[in-house]
């Protein structure tokens, strides 16, 4: 079953595919794939659109909607940065001071890098920090604090400012940072900084809260090929503000519109300067032999088709895949999550390339997928 619907709200620019296109081309990845649910929202010329097929689980079976929550990965990271974004403007943090300036007591391998590490180099990816480092230090409001203690033996993959390299360890800094500069923990602080503000009601940091809405499950290929449930859900909750976070396409694309704007809530208030918001799209860092980004700004990946910048941001965990995208020029955004690997991504970026392609005209040859 897919669902297509649409909400008008303000104008834009662009053409809108044939009515039914994007649900059709939805179903039939989907069916193509095995992936046994997908839920996808667009924002273009001034609509919502979304289209939805199949079902949150295998083993208990509902359908999915624009309101069914996924577990979005690195998404998380577009709001650990705004949330970031959001102290810095109220005068609360310096990106270009040291992290020790917020964490003194931050100890890693190498001392000299430890020293030099500025809150920017957490945000764009180059404070050298190894991409799967994670630490399990529980459940407790003590959890970020915890990994903090515990980073003292990894080795930097590289000096700090020298390389990209994408890393879960560098947002849970980020976390504690917040956590050190707010008095709150992490998921209070950025509930209060951001989601309750842009109005987001279906964006969850704890799985009891989750248990309440209708959410996706992951999936796993079993023997056969065939999608099977993932026995775990989430990751640690250390690992909150590098990949924690669970929302709905309804309320990401929200996100992406409060992105593109002028940094004012859905009720008018002004949560972020629109210059803030530029900023973060801004290159800081050139990524070297990646298909998916030329730069990376504050959090976010930069890369041109056809000649316009789009700013995106991908996140996995545990068979469920999210991919968020938006093109500011054209007041664009497209957002696609699936529940199942090992083809989830490979969905969410067909179906991200299809609505460029069909909205805008812009033919993205180097996102690959089926």
């Amino acid at each position: 079953m897919t669902v297509s619907d649409s909400a008008t709200a303000g104008a834009g620019a662009g053409l809108p595919p044939p009515e039914g296109a994007v649900a059709g081309f939805v179903e039939a990845a989907a069916a193509r794939l095995g992936i046994p649910g997908v839920a996808v929202g667009v924002w273009a010329n001034g609509r919502e659109d979304f289209a939805c097929h199949g079902v949150t689980s295998v083993e208990n079976p509902l359908p999915v909607t624009r309101d069914t929550v996924f577990l979005l990965g690195a998404v998380t990271k577009t709001f650990t940065a705004t949330a970031l974004m959001w102290l810095v403007e109220d005068g609360l943090v310096d990106l270009g001071s040291p992290v020790r300036r917020y964490l003194p007591e931050l100890r890693l391998a190498d001392e000299q890098a430890a020293a030099q590490m500025t809150v920017s180099n957490l945000l764009d990816h180059t404070a050298g920090l190894d991409r799967g480092l994670v630490i399990d230090t529980g459940e407790g409001d003590d959890a970020l604090a915890a990994e903090v203690a515990r980073l003292t033996d990894p080795p930097l993959l590289a000096a700090p400012a020298e390389r990209a390299s994408h890393s879960q360890a560098g947002y849970n800094l980020l976390g504690r940072v917040i956590e050190k500069v707010s008095g709150m923990p992490y998921e209070q602080a950025v509930a209060e900084f951001v989601l309750d503000p842009v109005g987001l009601e279906d964006s969850l940091f704890a799985p009891g809260d989750v248990l309440t809405r209708r959410f996706a499950v992951g999936h796993v290929a079993d023997a056969e090929g065939k999608p099977a449930v993932s026995r775990r859900w989430k990751g640690t909750r250390a690992n909150n503000p590098g990949g924690g976070l669970a929302s709905s396409v309804s309320d990401l694309l929200c996100w992406a519109r409060f992105h593109l704007g002028d940094g004012r809530t859905r009720r008018g208030e002004r949560l972020l300067p629109t210059a803030s918001l530029r900023q973060m799209r801004e290159p800081t860092v050139t990524v070297r032999s990646s298909a998916l980004a030329d730069t990376i700004g504050t959090c976010w990946f930069l890369r041109d088709v056809d000649r316009v910048r789009t700013v995106w941001q991908g996140g996995s965990g545990f068979g469920q895949f999210v991919e968020l995208l938006l093109v500011p020029e054209r007041d664009f955004a497209v957002v696609s999550a699936s529940n199942a690997g090992p083809h989830g991504v490979s969905a969410n970026r067909a179906i991200v390339r299809f609505a460029l392609e069909h909205h805008l005209g812009l033919v993205d040859a180097g996102l690959r997928g089926a």
